[in-house]
């Protein structure tokens, strides 16, 4: 897909306004049936002069236990793009239901630091849509551009299941049925994870989806109990990896299975240096403390 020139929204989008905009929009295709067409909408979302809040920088840094500093972390630039990547997601023209959608992974390329007193111009769009062996699969490609630089500064790929939906023209074949067996090795942190980690990171972040808000939240989504945000268990793994990272790097995670609150998570993070100083790769996993599953691993490595 070749997507066309962006619609430049007048400012950034309201994100409770967005999920409720998506809940009419769910209860309207129960009445008048499901979206079947299988394409893409032609064009993203932009928003333009965005700046960043520094008392909200200041609490996510505290939050997820980054270093204090006028640097924005690649996790509050996740943040900062969420509202416009979601607009997209919202729009009548695109193919798959917002709510109810599970995160699978996220890539993100930072090429150099970015500042809170920089002024950002943030796009976002949809591209790949593709099987997955338990519905249909997404991305939504964020970018993050200092005002009036054509090279974004960060670029952010957000791969979406929605799960148990099949569109018409999607190869169900083609989805990927691999299943990886995984062993807990000896952690090097255990995190402990409150009832309210849902809410705390939601005031930081602006991402009040209910499925991380309360235990009846979640529930009326059917989930037994609210779940951690992906972006905030990522960007806690980010934190503890930490300088060693350097001012360029890509940052990868993939979930697993999501972290019912409260919880004891277990993170385990390896380092290697490659050859001269420039270059270091830390690789990390966590998982249930208790139980011994999963719940997302990934890496960062310098560019």
């Amino acid at each position: 897909m070749n997507p066309g020139q962006p619609v430049v929204l007048g400012e950034m989008p309201s994100l409770s306004k967005l999920y409720v905009n998506a809940a009419a929009g769910a209860a309207r295709r129960r009445l008048l049936g499901s979206h079947t067409g299988a394409d893409l909408p032609a064009a993203g979302h932009a928003v333009r002069g965005v700046r960043a809040d520094v008392g909200n920088l200041t609490a996510f840094q505290h939050l997820v236990g980054e270093t204090a500093s006028d640097v924005l972390p690649a996790g509050f630039l996740h943040a900062m793009a969420f509202p416009v990547a979601l607009s997209v997601m919202n729009r009548e023209d695109f193919p798959l239901p917002l709510l109810g959608m599970i995160h699978l992974r996220n890539v993100v390329e930072q090429v150099r630091p970015v500042r809170f007193t920089e002024a950002l111009d943030i796009n976002a769009r949809a591209e790949a849509l593709r099987a997955h062996r338990a519905g249909t699969q997404v991305d939504i490609v964020a970018e993050v551009h200092t005002s009036g630089d054509d090279i974004a500064s960060w670029r952010g790929v957000s791969t979406y299941l929605a799960k148990g939906v099949y569109l018409p023209g999607i190869d169900k074949a083609s989805a990927d049925t691999r299943t990886e067996q995984f062993t807990a090795p000896d952690p090097t942190a255990v995190w402990q994870l409150g009832v309210d980690a849902g809410r705390a990171y939601a005031a930081v972040s602006g991402d009040f989806n209910p499925i991380h808000l309360s235990v009846l939240s979640a529930k009326a989504l059917g989930l037994r109990r609210s779940i951690a945000h992906g972006m905030y268990l990522a960007s806690r793994a980010l934190a503890d990896v930490g300088a060693v990272k350097g001012d360029s790097f890509r940052w990868d995670v993939a979930f697993d299975a999501p972290v019912f609150l409260p919880a004891r998570v277990a993170l385990d993070i390896s380092t290697v240096h490659g050859e001269g100083a420039a270059w270091v790769r830390s690789d990390y996993v966590a998982w249930n403390a208790r139980s011994g599953r999963k719940h997302f691993s990934g890496s960062v490595a310098s560019l």
